[in-house]
């Protein structure tokens, strides 16, 4: 009897022993790299459980074993609190790691840089294009001149047509903040018109130190009754943003009949002629206080600027006559 005693406790010990031997072996290999030798992205669908979440993860080459994988994320209490998303795990992240990572949520971020002075034609591909987002572009139109140019960051799934509504109220709350701080005296009814020639002043210079002079030459025109003669504006209303219709202005382009020939009709255009960025907007509501009428480009980029009809052709022919050099 009391060998066989012995042998039961022996039993009991071993066991006991291989339990805790096993036990510390998988706190051990929670903590041991995991075998992906490069980054690995994935996405952890709505609704996924634990047990496909750790498969999703074995399969990729982040864990070595699902059924160990499920089993720590039960044992670590992550279980209940992973989430749906897309994940980024870096070369032999372990599995507590990446586990850690999926309860915390941090998913990957998106960039979508919209540069200043697109179309909506423009925008609409460079939206539709990128594959993180869902959903498609929105059948109501999108009117120029009504989105902001700028990084906005987004994650996997969310909608084009809620990236958009962003891109609008980006602007609407600019604009909110800047047209009550305009300068006294301009000759511009609204916020709306204040878009309008903005979007001009994008057109025109692509230096941001120059946009208040060129802002302060068109108020200077408007003003004073002076048609703007504004080459973006004629463009437009051949174009109407669409980039592979564009090509060289000639003398017949100015003298076609469309509501954005400024070389035609007096005032502005009935609507803006891109998305102007920030630095065109306050250009034009905060314009530099000056005489110039007219300007022209200098071949290097920016712009000669001139406060009589004689100074400015002397200007152009100057330019001319370096084009020809």
């Amino acid at each position: 009897m009391k060998s066989l005693l012995r042998a039961l406790l022996a039993i009991v010990l071993v066991a006991a022993l291989a339990c805790g031997g096993a036990y510390a072996w998988f706190l051990h290999w929670l903590d041991v790299p995991g075998p992906s030798q490069q980054n690995v992205t994935l996405i952890v669908p709505r609704g996924a459980h634990v047990g496909q979440i750790a498969r999703l993860l074995a399969d990729a080459g982040v864990a070595g074993d699902a059924r160990l994988l499920e089993l720590a994320a039960w044992q670590t209490g992550l279980g209940p609190h992973l989430k749906a998303g897309e994940y980024a795990f870096a070369p032999g992240e372990t599995p507590r790691a990446a586990l850690e990572r999926i309860a915390a949520g941090r998913v990957v971020v998106h960039h979508l840089t919209i540069p200043e002075g697109l179309s909506t034609f423009e925008i609409r591909r460079l939206v539709s294009g990128d594959a993180a987002l869902s959903g498609d572009w929105p059948k109501e139109a999108v009117p120029e001149g009504s989105l902001l140019p700028e990084t906005y960051n987004f994650i996997h799934g969310d909608t084009r047509g809620e990236l958009l509504a962003r891109m609008r109220k980006a602007q609407q709350d600019l604009l909110a903040r800047l047209w009550p701080e305009r300068a006294a005296d301009l000759p511009l009814a609204s916020p709306e018109q204040a878009v309008i020639l903005a979007s001009i002043v994008e057109a025109e210079t692509p230096l941001a130190a120059e946009r208040p002079r060129v802002a302060g030459v068109y108020l200077n025109r408007l003003k004073r009754g002076m048609k703007l003669q504004a080459d973006p504006t004629v463009i437009y209303g051949i174009t109407h943003g669409d980039p592979e219709q564009q090509r060289p202005l000639t003398r017949a382009d100015l003298g076609q009949d469309t509501p954005w020939n400024t070389y035609a009709n007096a005032g502005l255009p009935p609507t803006p002629i891109n998305h102007p960025g920030r630095a065109s907007l306050a250009a034009v509501l905060q314009p530099e206080q000056n005489d110039f009428l007219y300007f022209v480009a200098n071949g290097r980029g920016g712009h000669v600027f001139a406060e009589t009809y004689d100074q400015h052709l002397r200007n152009v022919a100057a330019y001319r006559a370096s084009q020809k050099r």
